[in-house]
């Protein structure tokens, strides 16, 4: 099954390019605006050695102090087939992670998950390997069209995360977005699918996309309002951050 609308890779802002490409999706982007938003709560505070499970290309290792931390990055060997290359990574199977026992001080793992048949035994080394009162943070989309097919297996609701973290000692699931930002990134994605459309004949539509741009802008507006003002309801969201605690 070919897929029409790839997502883009997500890259660390430490060019002047960099910096444009990351801070500026986060406009239209409002899964990793939302990612970004909670992750940069938590892991300023992140030190000794931590551990990014599902690295790619690690974009959000600048938010790590790294006078404090030993940074770990790991990921698949073919990682490419998500449009990714990263030298600086260990190479794991995507479910044993190849380290000793209590070896980290935390971890992250963004936007992972979906992607891992057997993500309980993922989920089960990620407890392994941290140690005693040690932290992590993981972010799973909700609301996500199927991407980086055909690995993108499944979807979690809070219950059934709350049973895959059931062995850490505290387990907080706080919901990203509402069904307003929902709605507001399914149009966003409508209009620039439709503007970059993958099929030649779909060229000729464009026109038309462009002259209901407002639609667009005003998608955008409505959106970012929801976010900061937690407007709509957060049973339906863009997905959730999980914070754990051994």
């Amino acid at each position: 099954m070919p897929e029409n609308f790839k997502p883009i890779s997500n890259t660390p802002p430490y060019t002047f390019y960099g910096k444009i490409k990351f801070y500026g999706r986060t406009v239209l982007d409002l899964q990793l605006l939302t990612i970004y938003k909670d992750i940069k709560k938590v892991l300023p505070n992140y030190k000794g050695n931590v551990i990014d499970i599902g690295c790619g290309q690690s974009p959000y290792r600048f938010l790590l102090n790294k006078t404090r931390v030993k940074y770990y990055g790991i990921d698949i060997g073919d990682a490419e087939k998500f449009g990714y290359q990263n030298a600086e990574i260990t190479c794991f199977d995507g479910e044993h992670i190849p380290f000793e026992d209590e070896k980290f001080d935390a971890f992250l793992c963004t936007e992972v998950l979906e992607h891992v048949e057997k993500y309980q035994a993922l989920a089960n080394e990620m407890h392994r390997v941290l140690k005693n009162e040690g932290e992590g943070v993981i972010t799973i989309p909700w609301s996500a069209r199927y991407h980086y097919i055909p690995w993108d297996y499944f979807r979690y609701t809070p219950s059934s995360l709350k049973t895959i973290f059931s062995k850490f000692s505290l387990v907080q699931i706080k919901p990203r977005g509402t069904d307003i930002s929902v709605i507001g990134s399914k149009i966003i994605v409508l209009f620039f699918r439709n503007l970059l459309p993958s099929s030649l004949w779909k060229w000729l539509f464009v026109p038309v996309w462009i002259a209901m741009s407002p639609i667009l802008l005003i998608a955008i507006v409505i959106s970012h309002i929801a976010l900061i003002f937690n407007l709509g309801s957060d049973e339906d969201p863009l997905g959730y951050t999980v914070l754990v605690k051994k």
